[in-house]
């Protein structure tokens, strides 16, 4: 059982390396997704700024990674 579960934790950290990272980039996806849908965002617009977050957030969690 426990083979299993380093397995299997081995797999999720392939994809998932940094938490935090992934938990920003879904919530900025969400908050610019229900912008666009009900706030009538142009999509153009909508894209930039998704661009210009997740390059932010990028460049976040590599100053975080370069501190420790």
């Amino acid at each position: 059982m426990t083979v299993l579960r380093i397995v299997l934790s081995e797999l999720i950290g392939m994809f998932i390396d940094d938490g935090s990272l992934a938990t920003l980039c879904l919530i900025l996806i969400l908050v610019i997704a229900g912008a666009v849908e009900f706030l009538a965002m142009p999509p153009l617009a909508g894209g930039l700024l998704l661009l210009a977050g997740c390059l932010a957030i990028l460049l976040y969690s590599v100053r975080r990674a370069v501190k420790r």
